[in-house]
């Protein structure tokens, strides 16, 4: 399908022209959730370990979190962060947190004290909580502070002491007040607070929801973290927003995904790579899923190998995606209606605009590898008290996302690599997702990463890679594999076998700490 015919597929499921979709929008993005309760409240809105919430639940729970948190002080522009696993607890809480625009900071209870303080430095909250009844994590993080145990009716939180602040002006409308605040470390190690707006996440729920054609009948599997935007605006804030059930899952646990997805009426499941891999590696012969309808893969880049294999084992077609959490964080995505049989991420969203530029800032000729540049609804407010890394990414509204992509004759999108991430060795450009993919192409690979240092005025190339549970890989055979795939020079100088590859809680492979090691 042309980029015409599939605007046409997309403005049908929006119900709308894709430049009406902002005028049709709530102003909060709490405001499009909560309206379930009204319109079907007893359609089930969240499942979790040990406890249902329909709709009216969901919104007698949030208005019990409002007057808990407006009884702390939290006020409008507040920063409160969330220091959390997935769990009711935290997605009650960010849902009272927009009704009270106020801004959440979500952070990872899986992080380590160190990496907590450092965001916790740099986003001064007025209040953190801790959801510790979701998460062992968050409780040991809780107890590093002086903090207060408060009852809540779905669940104990703990509470760390006041600290006087000032807070975001939200003088803005309301639809650009900042909703969230998402840390990420990129290819430096360095946390920065990304500031996503109402409009930001409520154009994603909306978007995904309707591309997805998620209903009230949808069941929705959701282990990617919240506190990563993939799990909170792509997952958690799409399905809610549908009036679909999310079941919400704390750690992914490759039996228990299989075992949800073949008995618990799940009809959609959303993934980082690494995952697939994972599922394969326990997935009886004789599994089925009698309800499940889509599978999505996104967080990072996708081999063709492993969506042929997924495709095989599940019977049925593995979509890919691509975003950045500035971007709220989806871009690009493959249309359930337009199923692709290679590794493109797609088209753009309906709404946005992007165009594929030299480093001159000239657009690339069709076909050529260039950055991707992106504006639209979903581009972040910018970086948290940093305002020249903002202007460095952003301009005239246009966020540059740093990735080197190329457009097929069809105007399908596909990743070549980060432009960070580019290695140049012997005066060629060596992009590492094409030599992943070729790695975990050899029996016992689970998962990859190459990553380039630099070397006597040159790059080297360095593979990482993690083995199937039980394997073992002779690294010989695996580079001389290689060779019969790769030209000369992207052919890895050393490969290391790991038992785990370093990844953030979302799955993402960290390679910074790769390049650390």
């Amino acid at each position: 399908m042309s980029p015409a015919d599939i605007l046409i597929q997309d403005e049908i499921r929006l119900g709308c022209a894709a430049d009406a979709i902002v005028a049709a929008l709530p102003n909060r993005l709490s405001q499009g959730i909560l309206r379930w309760a009204e319109e079907s409240p007893y359609t089930l809105a969240l499942v979790t370990q040990d406890r249902t919430y329909s709709y009216s639940d969901l919104a007698k729970a949030v208005r019990e979190c409002i007057q808990f948190l407006e009884g702390i002080g939290v006020r409008n522009g507040d920063r409160v962060m969330l220091v959390c696993e997935n769990g009711a607890s935290a997605v009650l809480l960010f849902l009272a947190l927009s009704e009270l625009k106020a801004v959440a900071v979500i952070v990872n209870a899986r992080l380590s004290e160190r990496e907590v303080e450092l965001i916790f430095d740099d986003c001064e909250p007025r209040r953190i909580i801790y959801t510790v009844a979701d998460s062992v994590a968050a409780v040991n993080h809780a107890n590093a502070r002086s903090c207060q145990k408060v009852e809540m009716s779905f669940g104990v939180l703990m509470l760390s002491d006041e600290t006087e602040t000032l807070n975001i002006s939200n003088e803005l409308k309301p639809e650009e007040q900042v909703l969230a605040m998402i840390y990420t470390t990129g290819t430096t190690g360095k946390p920065k607070g990304v500031m996503l707006s109402q409009r930001n996440l409520t154009f994603m729920a909306f978007v995904s929801g309707k591309l997805r054609m998620l209903t009230a009948k949808d069941e929705i599997y959701c282990v990617l973290p919240i506190s990563h935007v993939f799990g909170l605006s792509a997952v958690c804030c799409s399905v809610l927003f549908a009036g679909a059930t999310l079941h919400v899952v704390p750690r992914f646990e490759a039996k228990e995904a299989l075992r949800a997805l073949s008995e618990d009426g799940i009809t959609g499941f959303l993934g980082v790579p690494t995952m697939y891999a994972l599922l394969l590696e326990v997935m009886p012969k004789s599994w089925s899923a009698d309800k499940l309808r889509f599978l999505y893969a996104g967080g990072s880049p996708l081999d063709p190998n492993l969506k042929l294999r997924v495709e095989s084992q599940f019977g049925m077609v593995l979509h890919n995606g691509y975003g950045l959490t500035e971007t709220a964080p989806t871009i690009c995505q493959t249309r359930i209606y337009a199923p692709q049989n290679d590794c493109s991420v797609g088209y753009p969203l309906p709404g946005l605009d992007i165009e594929i530029r030299a480093k001159d800032g000239e657009e690339v000729v069709p076909g050529d590898t260039g950055e991707l540049w992106v504006r639209g609804p979903n581009v972040m407010l910018g970086y948290y008290r940093q305002e020249e890394m903002t202007r460095q990414v952003l301009k005239n509204d246009w966020f540059n996302t740093g990735d080197l992509v190329y457009q097929n004759d069809m105007g399908a999108i596909f990743i070549a690599g980060r432009t960070k991430e580019l290695i140049i060795r012997s005066g060629f450009n060596v992009y590492p997702p094409e030599i992943e993919a070729i790695l975990c192409d050899f029996p016992g690979v689970s998962v990859s990463a190459v990553v380039g240092r630099e070397r006597e005025g040159d790059e080297e190339i360095l593979a990482f890679i993690q083995t199937a549970p039980g394997r073992r890989v002779d690294i010989s055979a695996l580079l001389s594999f290689a060779r019969t795939k790769l030209a000369a020079y992207k052919i890895p100088t050393s490969i290391v076998t790991l038992d785990e590859l370093p990844a953030s809680p979302s799955g993402k492979v960290l390679k910074h700490r790769l390049l650390e090691m």
